[in-house]
């Protein structure tokens, strides 16, 4: 089963949980505090260089008839894409600079370059999954609904497909977000005409998106629009393969904690700090690459504080890491092939029922509880801690 008792599967007591959270919220007031024209200079210089990038894009697709012309436009749309998807769209719709006050870049008017609706995005992710994250049950994030991704998810004999179901959700990401998006604002509409609103306001998104990739682009090549089509088409596929794998890394790979609905009852602000340190996975990258993944190769840092700016987490991490080494919890990283391969390790086995595992409910690379361990680690004061990263090192006991 998922972890229910989250301070004692990271071996703290109370104490040391709420004294987490209170240098966490000192992290917070700092960043709060300093942020100012450098972080309103780095959005906009970012809005700008995208904006140049997808006209440079387009412009050199229209303009020449070369292979190396449609591998270049192509290549320059796809990476302009992604950046307008996570470096821009993901952080500004998260609330990261509202408080420049500037109503384009604010997270209730802007909308984002991809299928979904940005609005029914927020519910379902800055709401749902990221205040309940990897609670079983209630984050919805969990598999996305298609994919069982941990033991605590019910077999069914539709997993058996679920390598071939994972490989099209990649292929089609933008349009898995937009549905998610969809079904969790029909779930809490009262009524039915919302619920319809609610379908109507993606079906109009949809048009305007298909409108302006396969339609409108294209007619203005004018001769060349096969050229423009199916550059629109593979750019679009880049984008959503790169998405998808920054989000499974972040999420999936052994390290990242799932949780019962009932870790979360009267559940404390160190305790929502801690749960969000233990369900999520960063992957290594340098500046170049944490660009392009909208810095979510800092996803514990981004998970911790989701609506500060994103250029901030580089210094945010190096803090985060000295807290994981004062109370020996582990910080969960690694190369990004590593962290996908781990992620996709998980799904390919638990497509197969838990009779034909291997390792227990409570004790495997992707699912884990407080039981594992055959005792809490002690909770007296001292000056060296023994938390769950020494518990870890050591090999876990299964508790009979």
């Amino acid at each position: 089963m998922a972890i229910t008792e989250v301070a004692v599967y990271a071996h703290l007591s109370k104490a040391d949980v709420e004294a987490l959270g209170e240098e966490l919220d000192a992290i917070r007031r700092d960043i709060e505090e300093r942020r100012g024209t450098p972080d309103a200079d780095y959005i906009r210089r970012t809005i700008a260089f995208q904006r140049i990038l997808d006209a440079s894009a387009r412009l050199l697709l229209a303009c020449t008839g070369s292979r190396l012309g449609w591998l270049a436009g192509t290549s320059a749309l796809a990476t302009a894409k992604s950046i307008e998807n996570m470096e821009i769209g993901h952080n500004v719709s998260h609330g990261q600079w509202d408080w420049m006050n500037d109503p384009e870049i604010h997270s209730r008017t802007w909308e984002w370059d991809m299928a979904g609706v940005s609005a029914q995005w927020r519910y379902s992710h800055n709401y749902r999954h990221h205040m309940f994250t990897n609670v079983v049950g209630m984050d919805d994030d969990v598999g996305f609904g298609v994919l069982r991704v941990t033991r605590d998810q019910q077999w069914r004999p539709r997993l058996l497909l679920q390598p071939l179901q994972n490989l099209f959700l990649a292929a089609t990401f933008e349009w898995g977000i937009a549905l998610h998006g969809l079904y969790s604002e029909r779930d809490r509409a009262p009524t039915d005409a919302e619920k319809a609103t609610h379908t109507r306001a993606l079906v109009r998104k949809i048009g305007r998106q298909a409108a302006k990739d396969y339609l409108f682009f294209p007619i203005l090549s004018g001769r060349r629009w096969r050229r423009t089509l199916t550059a629109d088409i593979t750019a679009n596929a880049l984008r959503n393969l790169w998405a998808y794998v920054v989000i499974f890394c972040g999420h999936f790979p052994d390290g990242a904690e799932k949780f019962t609905p009932a870790a979360i009852e009267h559940e404390t602000r160190g305790e929502w700090y801690l749960r969000q340190m233990l369900g999520t996975a960063n992957f290594d990258a340098g500046p170049v690459m944490a660009f392009l993944s909208g810095h979510l190769s800092h996803q514990i840092e981004h998970h911790l504080f989701p609506d500060l700016p994103c250029n901030r987490y580089a210094e945010i991490a190096v803090r985060v890491r000295a807290l994981c080494d004062k109370y020996d919890l582990p910080y969960t990283t690694g190369p990004l092939p590593r962290q996908y391969l781990l992620s996709l390790r998980t799904i390919n086995k638990l497509a197969f029922p838990d009779s034909f595992l291997v390792a227990t409910s409570d004790d495997a690379p992707e699912t884990a509880s407080e039981r594992k361990f055959a005792a809490t680690a002690p909770t007296e004061p001292g000056p060296i801690r023994r938390g769950l990263r020494t518990a870890l090192r050591r090999g876990a006991v299964v508790d009979s």
